[in-house]
């Protein structure tokens, strides 16, 4: 599987799997979904490493705030149903557009990057965070990496789905802590 979405990634291609069976849709996009996480863990920990190495302060990430200004139930609503919806069909919808062209590659790495980067707002821009914009997003282009494969295989529900289950998996266990009214500290 890693192989076969990094040849992908590598020369994107818009061609569909003709496997319809769910059962092993629902295998693929699990599988994604382990792959998006382990990648997002791993950059969250190098972010990690090089704010505390080099005494950088990234600042309240959006999520911080939103935790403050929102009940647990609408943020879960918000991460879980709208955010995948509005991005997909945003950031992945256009891509059957220029399914024939010779030129998809280009519309799905400048789709990448684009939804990548636009998750720097989830952060206060400071000239640090400018900086360091690459690095603090990657985890947002690799997850928007493997939501094109997911999308040009199996189609824009499935990138929903996987999206939503990544963003499930990232934000519940904050927000169970929160309806439980347990410390994040």
């Amino acid at each position: 599987m890693l192989l076969e979405v990094w040849n992908f990634i590598k020369n994107p291609i818009y061609e569909e799997d003709e496997n319809k069976d769910s059962k092993y849709r629902i295998l693929v996009m699990s599988r994604l979904l382990m792959i998006a996480l382990v990648i997002s863990i791993l950059l969250g920990g190098i972010i990690g490493v090089v704010e505390t190495s080099f005494g950088l302060d990234f600042g309240k990430h959006a999520i911080e705030g939103a935790l403050e200004k929102f009940s647990p139930w609408f943020l879960v609503f918000a991460a879980v149903v709208l955010a995948p919806l509005l991005e997909e069909f945003i950031f992945r919808g256009p891509m059957i557009f220029f399914k024939d062209q010779p030129y998809f590659r280009y519309i799905f790495y400048g789709l990448t990057l684009i939804f990548g980067f636009y998750h720097i707002t989830n952060f206060e821009i400071t000239t640090t965070i400018l900086l360091l914009s690459p690095l603090l997003v990657a985890p947002q282009i690799s997850v928007g990496a493997l939501l094109g494969f997911i999308r040009v295989r199996f189609g824009l529900w499935w990138a929903i789905f996987l999206h939503a289950a990544y963003n499930l998996l990232l934000v519940g266990p904050i927000l169970v802590l929160q309806i439980l009214d347990i410390s994040l500290e």
